[in-house]
């Protein structure tokens, strides 16, 4: 059954702010940078750092700043040393926070994420306190309007690559997929218009927030973390009315 799907609302403005191209491609950057630095350099032998690239191209990043990325990563011996950190809290309403950064120093970038928390009526917690309620899924979304395909047909072709399930939104198919299976369903579907295409942590629930001062006040920690050049991804679980968020952004 088609209609509103909370976390297309939260990706596709989370699209919009990623319009910030100079910030954004330096983050990717430093995603391939350390997936290269700390695995084979080869993307058909790393994973990770394949999943970097493809995520890069998705945010259409130029090629040669890709291979910047990875020639550095090959040639820095001693250079930067880049910690993956996972920050939880909660926002205000008590929205469910996580904050994925990669950092080369701690001792900075945890009192910056803390303060974005404390300003805009959220707190930072212990490691454990909300990533309890996320999943890490593979995540595929196909644009409804550039495709005659139906649901039954898509469904099919997902499920048998390995695909977990397929829900229909007003303008999306979104399918969902354990991560070891997330390679397989994206080539599978890559003759569909593919919008969004990662291995992301999805909510299991979501806090819905009817104030709109205090959604502008979530959204404004959002903004305030994103614009820290640590932060990589923000997952949380926030479900506000699409005619406010859009009001808001």
């Amino acid at each position: 059954m088609a209609g509103h799907s909370k976390w297309s609302n939260i990706k596709h403005r989370k699209g919009a702010q990623d319009a910030k191209r100079g910030k954004l491609f330096q983050k990717l950057a430093r995603q391939i940078f350390v997936a290269a630095k700390q695995g084979d350099p080869d993307p058909e032998m790393n994973p990770d750092l394949r999943l970097a690239i493809e995520k890069a191209r998705s945010n259409n990043m130029p090629k040669d700043n890709i291979d910047r990325a990875v020639k550095k990563a090959k040639g820095d011996v001693g250079g930067n040393e880049y910690e993956d950190v996972v920050y939880e809290g909660y926002g205000p309403g008590g929205v469910a926070v996580m904050v994925n950064v990669l950092t080369d120093n701690k001792n900075r970038t945890a009192p910056e994420v803390r303060h974005a928390f404390s300003k805009h009526g959220g707190n930072l917690g212990e490691n454990g306190c909300v990533s309890f309620m996320f999943d890490r899924k593979g995540f595929i979304t196909i644009d409804r309007s550039a495709t005659e395909v139906e649901e039954d047909d898509i469904m099919l072709e997902a499920i048998e690559a390995g695909a977990d399930e397929l829900e229909t939104t007003d303008d999306f198919f979104e399918i969902y997929t354990e991560p070891e299976n997330f390679q397989n369903v994206k080539h599978a579907l890559e003759a569909y218009p593919v919008q969004t295409a990662e291995v992301t942590m999805i909510p299991q629930t979501y806090t819905p927030l009817e104030e709109e001062e205090t959604v502008e006040q979530m959204l404004k920690l959002i903004d305030m973390l994103e614009d820290n050049d640590d932060v990589q991804d923000i997952w949380h679980n926030l479900d506000a009315d699409q005619e406010v968020l859009e009001k808001l952004t």
